[in-house]
């Protein structure tokens, strides 16, 4: 592990023991609607959805499997607290057009056309060792941390980006929250159109979250006076799934797991105080988006965020991918033939 990660992770560490996690303030969200991505029990997806549900959201949660079984067991938590809610639940999977195209269509045939609040916090880290050699890709060709880290946000955020912009007042602005992570610290501009050699999945997943800043600043440069505020952050270092993706079949460290997890929660969040910043991002009144968050709290991002040029070519570079893709009536996509990368899914598609 270099130096620098080492450094983080002391940081991180020191900061859990000796302060208090920030927690997001209660807001009236009712009449609001807001789509959460990722919300499996377990996740801070679900910690988020479940808390502006309690706010009086109408929320729509999104799992890539066994979605029924999570939108219920939160309607019981949610009925057992004494709050009303409205909770509905779509599968989605970001790795393929057409599982976002039928979100999408879904959600206008069932939600409508109201849309306040988008948490893009699905996402995967899956090779926590570092141990593959070559990218794993997804069905469409693509490494599989940039296509659901980024592409897959991306593609959900463009779709949605109609109701999102009418939905929003001047007063009252849509707001899209891209849960991101220290780790874009370890992503290059360089690297964002040309894969990196030789292939490192953390570099890749650095990339992926380094991406996702570019999307959230580009964002509120577009949009930001059309009524929709965007926001990109760092949840905190949190004991969740995600935390041990790719180890299951691994069984020293399953055995070496055993004896860690009970101490994890000494210095990593619980998934409720690591969803607390974009609860904070998507609720807290009149905040100003087009900015990094950390702890409930503006912080500096990689530089390489700041770079208004590579931003705005890699927003012009993705979407012209994605409206590619045949699409629902959203009025955003086209019918030409779907674009394709190279194998590590890092190459404009221009």
């Amino acid at each position: 592990m270099p130096l620098s990660d080492v450094t983080t992770a002391v940081s991180s560490v020191a900061r859990r023991l000796l302060t208090k996690p920030p927690m997001a303030m209660p807001v009236d969200l009712h009449p609001k609607t807001a789509i959460v991505t990722g919300a499996s029990p377990g996740s801070i997806g679900y910690e988020t959805a479940i808390t502006l549900a309690a706010w009086g959201a109408r929320v729509i949660i999104t799992t890539r499997s066994n979605t029924d079984t999570s939108v219920e067991k939160m309607r019981r938590e949610l009925q057992a607290d004494g709050f009303h809610h409205q909770l509905h639940g779509h599968p989605l999977d970001l790795t393929r057009a057409d599982s976002v195209e039928d979100f999408v269509a879904w959600y206008r045939h069932t939600i409508g056309d109201s849309l306040q609040i988008l948490i893009n916090n699905a996402g995967i880290h899956a090779d926590i060792l570092g141990s593959w050699r070559e990218p794993h890709l997804s069905a469409d060709g693509f490494e599989i941390h940039w296509r659901t880290n980024f592409m897959g946000p991306m593609h959900l955020t463009r779709r949605l980006l109609p109701l999102l912009e009418q939905s929003g007042t001047v007063s009252e602005p849509a707001r899209v929250v891209f849960v991101a992570s220290h780790l874009h610290q370890k992503g290059l501009n360089s690297e964002l159109f040309h894969a990196s050699q030789p292939y490192n999945s953390w570099q890749t997943y650095g990339q992926s979250k380094l991406g996702l800043v570019h999307a959230a600043f580009e964002l509120q440069r577009r949009y930001g006076h059309r009524n929709i505020q965007s926001y990109a952050l760092h949840p905190g270092s949190i004991a969740t799934n995600i935390a041990i993706r790719g180890l299951e079949t691994n069984q020293r460290m399953q055995r070496l797991l055993q004896w860690v997890n009970p101490l994890q929660m000494l210095f990593m969040l619980t998934p409720r105080q690591g969803a607390q910043t974009q609860i904070y991002c998507a609720t807290a009144p009149g905040l100003a988006g087009g900015r990094y968050f950390d702890r409930c709290a503006a912080a500096a991002p990689n530089p390489e965020a700041n770079h208004e040029q590579v931003g705005k070519r890699l927003w012009d570079e993705t979407l012209a991918w994605i409206d590619s893709l045949p699409s629902t009536d959203c009025g955003t996509g086209s019918a030409q033939d779907a674009a394709r990368a190279n194998a590590t899914g890092q190459a404009s598609t221009a």
